[in-house]
């Protein structure tokens, strides 16, 4: 069902069926009287630009109601201790409102405190969301209404809402189309149950594959990383709701890969940080207008990014034109003072923060936490009132923008029911679920498996029977999910014997200290790992099922390696001496050195983390009613040892070493990746052809068409995803060998030929020149069309003038 969220002013009627109550008389037919006052001032007027609304309000605003508007209430069972108001509120600082209330009876999936009775049935969820709306309106002097957040990463953070794989996942899938699609059912799934502002999409540059949160990411490519934000972006807001961007900035290539408590310390440069880290943003904003940032908590240069008003004030408002408000991640604020020290305490910090542009402080504290020592600040006179009226007039502009002073409430609410999670929700999760899978080899065309002709079929390994990793503490709770076994196990039904032997569990007793120093086998070990040889050499197909999980895997969770964890290599190396064919199946977070496995087994399937139908779409695909077409948007290394090894790279940057010659002594290091960006395979093959250039004029202002044909040579329907490189021959400073810039998914019938048009923009041929300007600088430029940053196949110079 289509649904298309509107801003309708709230009818006597609906209030009268909805909300029977005793209270004051404040709903008309065109007009609500949040202050309660028999007058319809500006701030209440629909018809009255929301500048003067915010300015009229502001000016009502004693410095109590100022403050309340500039902190996150966490919802129920974080900090929050109720589901519903209570006679309590009265006295607690909300008393005077509050800015958002994050993840109020969502339910997560692992964390068994927050499970609640009120978040499903949808409709249950959408009128408690309203029961909370309506204490703050009706019981507030102002009457503002809250902006209820919520995450929305791996599909909407709620109980049976859509889920969809990791962001790595939907990173792989190249298309944009399908991203966009996700963000409309997030949004619509968001307005449907009482969310109006969904923190997503994540931004960030994955370029250390040991961190953590390499999962949630898109990938390391900042064009591609960019084009899929803009999309999500685009999606959850077509929908009236706010998304928030994360994690602003430089966020995501923690020293060591270290994140959380240990200290950040990128050691990016200016020029890499303006063009990789802060070009997705940058285009987000100006591109699809975003309501919201997250601030992240580590530092740049030594200066907490929070507490930066360069990065808050100076780039996202004034340069890049950011016009919504800023929530800090948890515990940026606490960090300013407690582990960056760069304030004597925690207040000092808060007034760092504000006066550095933060609207919203977010964290697991209380509200009375932040607001209290910004209380202290304002009487002492440390932070002037212009101050906090700027910070919290773009708090109140984006609730103007959401439409919350003109109808706040979830207007019917019996409706959700049939606005969530629909059938055709589902088909659409299962397809952005295939589309993720990424085949990585497949020797002689193992793969597609017919299952017609295979007798006896052994699923194995710690995450065959697992479905951990198809939820998410930043997805959906509760919605069924299928393992690969029983997938495999549902698909070969009547046709094949399909077994499961669990071979090892993901991690030893010693993990991670084994992989630094090796210990033997337990007995019970050996023997696990001997049931599977048992019953691999009576099967015609070993299908291994290995990676990591969800504690593996996430923030904080970086590694010191990217092998197989615990004892799996073993049982992989045990599964391959049988003789019998291995498909290896990869769940995992992150870019695993798989340098053996990939030597050796035949066929290899990236499958990331999926979600809850990562059974039935992985069956699908290893038998051949899917031909898989994602592609790779990490490198992956074949030691941590490379690292850092990444694409977009330096000329330079990935040279072998000498063999003769004055310096040649032999080599000392593994050059080049395991699998290179914009990599994957296909149960097909493709061939490119007639690539055309026509630039309209040689000055730099003007655009280039670029055109190709491509044609699938196989007989195999399949999606290819054609990548346009571009490459700057000279420039005034050291720039990249070449960048994404312009991709498609295409999808052909075999035989069939299809055109592929891009249009490269001045700005795609921009660099920071050596006065740190964006430009587009004389000479010659290559236009590089290939499968992958590495195979390309079509080429043409250019030249600017």
């Amino acid at each position: 069902m289509k649904f298309k969220a509107t801003v309708v002013l709230l009818s006597s009627v609906f209030l009268l069926s909805s909300f029977k109550t005793e209270g004051p008389k404040i709903y008309h037919k065109d007009w609500i009287d949040f202050n309660k006052n028999g007058v319809k001032d500006v701030y209440e007027d629909s018809k009255a630009h929301i500048d003067d609304r915010v300015s009229n309000l502001i000016s009502l605003m004693n410095v109590n109601e100022k403050t309340c508007q500039l902190t996150t209430l966490y919802g129920f069972a974080r900090v929050l201790e109720d589901e519903l108001p209570t006679a309590n509120w009265k006295h607690r600082v909300w008393k005077d409102g509050i800015a958002n209330i994050d993840e109020h009876l969502n339910t997560i999936w692992n964390q068994e405190k927050t499970h609640t009775s009120y978040s499903f049935p949808y409709s249950t969820h959408a009128e408690a969301i309203n029961t909370v709306q309506k204490w703050f309106i009706e019981e507030t002097r102002l009457g503002i209404p809250v902006d209820f957040t919520n995450e929305g990463v791996h599909g909407l953070c709620h109980k049976k809402a859509t889920p969809l794989p990791a962001p790595i996942g939907i990173g792989s899938t190249w298309n944009t189309d399908l991203v966009y699609k996700a963000g409309t059912i997030v949004g619509r799934e968001a307005k449907a149950l009482g969310y109006t502002n969904i923190y997503a999409p994540i931004l960030d540059v994955a370029r250390d594959q040991r961190w953590g949160r390499v999962l949630e990411c898109y990938g390391e490519e900042p064009f591609h990383i960019a084009e899929m934000g803009k999309q999500m972006t685009l999606g959850v807001q077509s929908q009236g709701v706010a998304a928030t961007l994360k994690h602003f900035a430089v966020y995501s290539v923690p020293k060591g890969a270290r994140d959380g408590d240990a200290r950040t310390d990128p050691h990016v440069a200016p020029r890499e940080m303006h063009q990789l880290h802060l070009y997705p943003f940058k285009r987000v904003i100006q591109e699809a207008k975003p309501m919201g940032i997250m601030s992240s908590y580590n530092d740049y240069d030594g200066v907490p990014v929070t507490a930066s008003s360069y990065f808050l004030t100076e780039l996202l408002r004034e340069q890049y034109g950011f016009n919504g408000y800023v929530v800090s991640d948890s515990e940026a604020v606490e960090y300013v003072s407690e582990k960056h020290h760069v304030a004597e305490n925690y207040k000092e910090a808060v007034r760092q923060v504000v006066e550095a542009g933060l609207n919203v402080r977010t964290t697991f504290r209380t509200p009375e936490s932040f607001i209290e020592p910004l209380r202290e600040l304002i009487e002492e006179g440390k932070i002037s009132m212009k101050t906090i009226d700027s910070r919290v007039a773009d708090v109140l502009k984006v609730k103007f923008r959401l439409g919350l002073f003109d109808s706040p409430y979830v207007e019917n609410s019996k409706a959700s029911d049939d606005l969530v999670h629909t059938a055709a929700d589902e088909a659409f999760s299962k397809q952005i679920n295939r589309e993720s899978l990424v085949l990585l080899k497949n020797e002689n065309n193992l793969l597609p498996l017919d299952v017609n002709h295979l007798k006896n079929i052994l699923v194995t390994g710690p995450l065959a029977d697992e479905v951990s990793f198809t939820y998410s503490r930043y997805g959906p709770a509760d919605n069924p999910s299928t393992s690969v076994y029983q997938g495999i196990k549902n698909y070969a039904k009547d046709k094949a014997e399909v077994h499961y032997v669990k071979g090892c569990d993901i991690v030893d007793p010693d993990w991670p200290g084994s992989e630094i120093i090796p210990t033997p086998l337990s007995a019970s070990e050996e023997a696990n790992i001997a049931k599977a040889v048992e019953q691999a050499k009576k099967s015609d197909i070993i299908i291994a099922v290995v990676g990591e999980d969800e504690k593996r895997v996430g923030e904080t969770k970086s590694r010191t390696s990217l092998g197989l964890p615990g004892r799996q290599f073993q049982l992989v190396q045990a599964l391959y001496a049988t003789g019998k064919p291995v498909v290896l199946v990869l769940i995992n977070g992150q870019p695993l050195t798989i340098n053996w496995e990939n030597k050796f087994l035949p066929a290899i399937l990236e499958a990331w983390f999926p979600s809850t139908a990562a059974g039935e779409v992985i069956a699908e695909t290893l038998f051949g009613d899917y031909n898989p077409g994602g592609k790779l948007t990490v490198t992956f290394p074949k030691s941590v040892g490379q690292i850092p090894l990444n694409f977009p790279y330096k000329p330079g940057s990935q040279a072998g070493q000498p063999g003769a010659g004055p310096n040649g002594y032999g080599n000392t290091r593994v050059l080049g990746p395991l699998y290179p960006f914009g990599y994957g395979l296909s149960y097909t093959t493709f061939e490119y052809s007639d690539l055309v250039v026509n630039q309209k004029t040689k000055q730099s202002q003007s655009d280039i068409d670029v055109s190709f044909k491509v044609k699938n040579t196989g007989k195999r329907a399949g999606d290819e995803v054609v990548q346009l490189y571009l490459k700057d021959e000279v420039s005034s400073v050291t720039t990249y060998e070449s960048q994404l810039r312009g991709f498609d998914r295409v999808a052909l019938k075999p035989g069939e030929t299809k055109t592929v048009h891009f249009t490269l923009h001045p700005e795609d041929l921009e660099i920071l020149d050596i006065n740190m300007n964006w430009t587009v600088e004389p000479g010659n430029f290559e236009i590089m069309v290939g499968s992958s940053s590495v195979d390309i196949h079509l080429r043409e110079r250019i030249n600017v003038l």
